[in-house]
């Protein structure tokens, strides 16, 4: 099948990559170059790149919205649009020009988490498992019709950057079965349970700031969600401090204000929550590098009795 693709960041590139292996590619679809890195220079998707390397045509319109744009893409003659994480709205008129329609790679069982920030939603929340759905997209947010499912166990110990290349690699293999069975004219379209429906709202710096009333198990899955983007922190004596890395203490009988600091070991601060103990692992100063708790100390000395989250 003639296959237009659509996408932006590395979960999206795993998927073209696949496709490049199995069918003709005909054009990509990527979001418009942005300014990076400290520099700010202008950096192309890693979906770009991928295309690029494979000599495939590439469009970056800033909107699917006008009739230049829609032009562009229905004169392609597609038979299917893959679309992973692009990051821009397909309009209705988009939808309805390949053969098949478009179809969707999404990072979660729907209809839960449906949005934006699927892997961090789901650690943040405390399940137990997640996956990938491949849908027929419609003019909703994430509510197509599901066409297969692959479920992924969330590990303890997954962050939102390990848990994302395990689905990046789940949803390559997904689209690739998506489309075998498209083909074969055997898939099962079923329809979401929209009072099932969770929302994955897109993740913001504000929100990652530690909120030491909370139990240490909230805490941790907040360490661990939001790393690698935009990373937990808390602020000790005026100074920001990023969380990188944390475990739940065992201690028993440990109680504390929520933010002081119980004891400090070579491996890690121990502070007490609402609920429980959080051992801080891995830390970072602005600028700076992820330090260990012997190397934090060295350079920001820290004992029982100090409070962190205040200024």
């Amino acid at each position: 099948m003639k296959i237009i693709f659509a996408g932006t960041p590395h979960f999206a590139a795993s998927a073209l990559a696949a496709l490049l292996k199995h069918h003709q590619v005909i054009a990509v679809l990527t979001q418009p170059d942005r300014p990076s890195g400290r520099g700010m220079q202008l950096t192309a998707s890693p979906v770009k790149i991928l295309a690029q390397q494979h000599g495939i045509p590439v469009l970056q319109p800033a909107t699917l919205r006008t009739a230049e744009a829609q032009n562009e893409v229905g004169a392609l003659g597609a038979d299917v649009m893959v679309v992973a994480a692009y990051g821009l709205i397909l309009p209705q008129a988009v939808l309805d020009m390949p053969r098949y329609g478009c179809l969707n790679i999404h990072a979660s069982l729907l209809p839960r988490w449906r949005g934006a920030a699927p892997i961090q939603r789901a650690i943040l929340a405390g399940d137990s498992e997640t996956g990938i759905t491949t849908m027929q997209m419609d003019a909703g947010l994430d509510t197509g019709n599901m066409l297969l499912k692959q479920v992924c166990v969330i590990e303890p110990t997954d962050t939102a950057e390990s848990l994302h290349d395990k689905l990046a690699l789940m949803g390559a293999q997904s689209i690739i079965e998506t489309l075998r069975r498209l083909e074969l004219a055997s898939l099962a379209p079923e329809k979401q349970n929209s009072h099932l429906a969770t929302y994955a709202a897109k993740l913001t710096k504000a929100e990652a700031t530690l909120d030491w009333t909370l139990t240490a198990e909230q805490l941790l899955r907040a360490v661990r969600g939001y790393f690698p983007f935009p990373v937990a922190n808390t602020v000790l004596r005026g100074t920001p401090i990023k969380v990188l890395q944390a475990q739940l203490g065992t201690q028993v009988g440990w109680v504390g204000v929520p933010g002081t600091v119980i004891s400090v070991d070579k491996e890690c601060i121990w502070v007490a929550c609402g609920q429980g103990v959080l051992g801080l692992a891995l830390l970072q100063k602005p600028g700076g590098k992820a330090l260990s708790v012997a190397q934090f100390i060295q350079s920001m000395p820290i004992q029982a009795g100090d409070r962190l989250g205040q200024n």
